[in-house]
C-alpha cells in the first residue's frame, strides 16, 4: 500500500501503553489490574459514567463528569481542583478523546507545582504522580494510545498542545461493547477522524515505514467496517474493527502526527463549536484531494481501501471521497453548520499559524490555499 522505499533515514520513537486489553467485555478486566490502587479518580461524561459499574473497581472511586466537548483551561483547572481534593493514586479516562486528554493532564498535574500553561509544548512535564488507565467509548481520536493532550485557550481560542511520555497510559482497554450506543452520526464523524489520523500520517513529510504499517492497517479496517458500524451500532465485529483502527491512528500521531487537515479543522472546532470528529470529517476529502499530486500512489491506495475508484485528478479525488463521507450521513457543508463566508479568511490565517501541523503537509499550504479549501467546503 506504500509508495515509499523502505528507508530508516530519520529516527523515530514509538511509545505504546504498557498493557492493552482488547475485545468484547474487556472492561471487566480493569478491576483486577487496578486491585492495588485504593483511591481511583474517574474522568468521564454523563453518557459514559455508568460504565464504571462494569469495571469491578474495588477501591474508593470518585467520578468527575463536568467535561465540555472541547475542554478549555478553566474546565481543566476545575477537574484538577477536584482531583487535588481527592488525592488519587489511579486516574481513569472513561469517554471520548476530550475525556482521555483531560485524564492525562490530571494524572501528571494534580500533585505537581506545574500548571497547564507551564507544560504546553514538548517534554515540559517533570514527572507523573499517579497511574493512568484509558478506556475509550468512541472510535476516533486514538487518544488512549498517545502522549498528547489538547486544551483550548479561552482568550485566543487556540489549541494548546501538551506532549510528554509521562502521559502515556499504563493500560488501555478497547471494549467494543462500550461503543454500541454511540449514535450513527457520531460514529461516522469520529470514524472519519480516525481515517484522517491514518491518512495524514501516511502522506506526511515525516512518514516512516513503521508508521505506514499502522496507518495502512487502520485505513483498511475503516474501509471494511465504518459503514457497517454506522448502519448497525450493535455490530460488535464492526465496532471492534473501528476501535482497533482508532488505536492504530493514535499510534501514528506520536512519531509522525497529523498535517494540514487537522490544522484546518481546529478553527472549525473553536469558532463554530463543531465536535472534533465532525470538523475533521468535513475537511478530510478536501485535503485528500489537495495532497493527491504529492502522493499519487498513496492516494490511490487510500481510495482503493475505501472502495473508491482511483483517480489522479484532484477534482475526481474530491468528488469520490466527499461522496464517501456524505454516504455515511455527514453533513459536509460548512454553511449548514453556521459558518459565515466573511469569517473564512480569518480562519484560514488561524489555521496557517498552526505550524506544528502545517509544516508536516506533503504539499505546501498557504493562506490562499486554505481559504480556497474552506470556500470549497462552504
Amino acid at each position: 500500500m506504500s509508495d515509499t522505499t523502505l528507508s530508516m533515514g530519520h529516527p523515530i520513537t514509538l511509545l505504546q501503553p504498557a498493557r492493552l486489553e482488547i475485545g468484547a467485555g474487556a472492561i471487566t478486566r480493569l478491576g483486577d489490574w487496578a486491585s492495588s490502587h485504593r483511591r481511583i479518580f474517574v474522568v468521564a461524561m454523563a453518557p459514559t459514567v455508568g460504565f464504571i459499574d462494569r469495571t469491578g473497581l474495588k477501591g474508593e472511586v470518585q467520578a468527575y463528569t463536568d467535561i465540555p466537548p472541547e475542554p478549555d483551561l478553566p474546565a481543566v483547572e476545575a477537574v484538577l481542583a477536584a482531583a487535588r481534593a481527592f488525592r488519587p493514586d489511579l486516574v481513569i479516562g472513561l469517554g471520548g478523546g476530550s475525556v482521555m486528554d483531560v485524564a492525562k493532564l490530571v494524572a501528571v498535574l494534580w500533585d505537581s507545582e506545574q500548571s497547564v500553561l507551564d507544560v504546553v509544548g514538548v517534554d515540559k512535564i517533570t514527572g507523573r504522580r499517579s497511574a493512568l488507565a484509558q478506556v475509550p467509548t468512541t472510535s476516533g481520536t486514538g487518544s488512549e494510545a498517545g502522549i498528547r493532550s489538547l486544551v483550548t485557550n479561552p482568550q485566543t481560542l487556540a489549541k494548546l498542545a501538551v506532549e510528554s511520555r509521562h502521559m502515556l497510559a499504563d493500560i488501555a482497554v478497547l471494549d467494543p461493547e462500550l461503543t454500541h450506543s454511540v449514535p450513527a452520526a457520531v460514529t461516522a464523524a469520529t470514524g472519519i477522524d480516525a481515517l484522517a489520523h491514518c491518512v495524514e500520517s501516511f502522506t506526511n513529510i515525516k512518514a516512516h515505514p513503521l508508521i505506514d504499517g499502522y496507518a495502512t492497517l487502520g485505513i483498511e479496517l475503516i474501509g471494511k467496517y465504518l459503514a457497517r458500524a454506522v448502519a448497525n451500532g450493535a455490530d460488535t465485529e464492526a465496532r471492534a474493527g473501528m476501535m482497533l483502527a482508532s488505536y492504530y491512528g493514535g499510534l501514528c500521531l506520536g512519531p509522525v502526527n497529523t498535517a494540514g487537515g487537522h490544522a484546518l479543522a481546529y478553527p472549525l472546532g473553536t469558532r463554530l463549536k463543531l465536535p472534533h470528529g465532525l470538523a475533521n470529517a468535513i475537511i478530510f476529502p478536501h485535503m485528500l484531494a489537495f495532497n493527491a499530486p504529492a502522493h499519487p500512489e498513496k492516494t490511490a491506495a487510500v481510495l482503493a481501501a475505501l472502495g473508491l475508484p482511483n483517480h489522479s485528478d484532484e477534482r475526481n479525488v474530491l468528488a469520490g471521497s466527499h461522496g464517501y463521507c456524505k454516504s455515511l450521513g455527514v453533513d459536509m457543508s460548512l454553511a449548514s453548520h453556521g459558518a459565515q463566508e466573511a469569517d473564512l479568511r480569518s480562519w484560514a490565517e488561524e489555521a496557517f499559524a498552526i505550524k506544528r501541523l502545517i509544516d508536516n503537509n506533503p504539499r505546501a499550504l498557504g493562506v490562499e490555499d486554505i481559504l480556497s479549501i474552506y470556500k470549497s467546503a462552504f
